[in-house]
């Protein structure tokens, strides 16, 4: 049997709230963070949807303000959702219990995995006056360039600042590793950390997924693929017509059941699985029978050695457009057939985070499963022709136990199937 890995502190954030009781709560009540970004609107466009943290105060999340300067807003996010699993876990109290000696012997054994997104254009922006200035003459651009672009725009873009600072904040010395393979991202550093825990190289390991992709270029190159909805976020529902995209992050603690129980840590819930499966059919087309996301489901039941059965409730990937509903929804079908356990997603009230989707669904199916209920869909109305006969509803659910099957999807045709069970007992 392979070694149990559990879960041992949360945190989450997005538009609808700092923590994943929050968010969770105003999911329940049907409300959702998407709006209309009205300082983009122009006469000829209306202006795009968008689930944005309001009131965004980046001191109230890291309060080291030197920071502030070498990180982005997706790193900020990052960093705050990471610091806040840590915390839960109880980290802090267990070392203060600790000689130096043994400090250091906990830091080396305690890994950081970070997931975050590639597509973050704003990295660009900082050389658009320069370039706009020199008109095309490289020869003033180049001599203008280092008074101009700060110094730091190397160090602020890189992709694994969260992994860099976090560790550098808490000491922790273990394994690292920092995925950006767009939405598949958060269930794969899961997976990466189950992976490494059950091999022993370290005895604990905080997940964290984050993106901030709610920016111009990114608006305009997912509207120009079709991609974005203008009226609202409706998985499976069909008017489904596009995504709208949010920002945010997650985080986990993971560990081995032994290094839980020997600093007696609250066990939320256990990891049982990963798998990831691609249809290799190119960047944005997916098979219409949902061949890859129902092999990542199977992968991850036979590893997990569950019969379908013991599904509780399914979080779906449900972004909303129409090709990506109705080839999850065929996948979902070929492996459960006629006993489909309750459906539900989260992306109709948080937007779609990108590299930051899996991780904090995750986090949210293991608090919706340990509340024993699942929220309704509030913005689904009637099943999409492909989605009928899916138990898809605007009422929460009441999932038929506590493992929860968690979805994901990317482009480049990658689907990523999680399983976790919510609780402390093992098995």
């Amino acid at each position: 049997m392979d070694r149990p890995i559990v879960i041992t502190g949360l945190g989450a954030i997005c538009a609808l709230g700092k923590d994943p009781g929050a968010i969770l709560d105003a999911l329940y009540a049907g409300r959702s963070a998407i709006g209309p970004m009205m300082e983009w609107a122009s006469a000829d466009t209306p202006p795009p949807l968008a689930a944005c943290i309001p009131d965004l105060a980046p001191r109230e999340l890291v309060s080291d303000r030197k920071l502030h300067k070498l990180i982005r807003r997706t790193d900020l996010l990052g960093l705050y959702a990471a610091e806040r699993a840590i915390a839960a876990a109880g980290i802090a109290a267990t070392r203060e219990t600790l000689e130096a000696a043994a400090i250091e012997a906990f830091n080396d054994r305690t890994g950081i995995y970070d997931a975050s997104g590639g597509g973050n254009y704003q990295d660009s922006y900082e050389f658009f006056p320069l370039m706009s200035a020199a008109r095309g003459e490289l020869r003033v651009y180049g001599e203008e360039l280092t008074s101009q672009v700060d110094p730091m725009f190397l160090l602020k873009s890189l992709p694994n600042n969260v992994l860099c600072h976090l560790g550098i904040r808490q000491g922790f010395k273990g394994p690292n590793c920092c995925f950006v393979n767009q939405s598949s991202s958060g269930p794969l550093v899961i997976g990466q950390a189950l992976d490494t825990l059950r091999d022993g190289e370290a005895d604990r390991v905080v997940v964290v997924a984050h993106d901030a992709p709610v920016e111009p270029q990114s608006i305009v190159y997912y509207s120009s693929l079709g991609l974005l909805s203008l009226t609202s976020l409706k998985p499976f529902d069909e008017r489904h017509d596009g995504t709208v995209l949010g920002e945010g992050a997650a985080a986990m603690m993971l560990e081995t059941r032994e290094s839980a129980a020997g600093r007696d840590a609250p066990v939320l819930g256990e990891v049982l699985s990963v798998a990831c499966t691609s249809e290799a059919g190119g960047l944005l087309p997916l098979r219409r029978d949902g061949d890859g996301l129902a092999r990542a489901i199977e992968a991850a039941l036979d590893s997990a050695r569950l019969e379908r059965s013991e599904i509780g409730a399914i979080v779906a990937h449900g972004n909303g457009t129409p090709a990506s509903d109705d080839s999850e929804a065929a996948a979902i079908k070929r492996v459960f057939g006629s006993s489909v356990p309750p459906i539900t997603s989260f992306k109709w009230g948080i937007g779609h985070l990108l590299a930051g989707a899996g991780m904090i669904e995750a986090v949210l199916a293991l608090k919706s499963l340990a509340h024993g209920t699942v929220p309704g869909i509030a913005t689904f109305e009637s099943p999409a022709a492909a989605s009928a006969g899916l138990p898809v509803s605007r009422d929460a659910q009441t999932p038929r136990s506590p493992i929860g099957l968690v979805l994901c999807r990317g482009f480049g045709s990658f689907s990523t199937a999680l399983i976790v069970r919510a609780g402390g007992s093992s098995r």
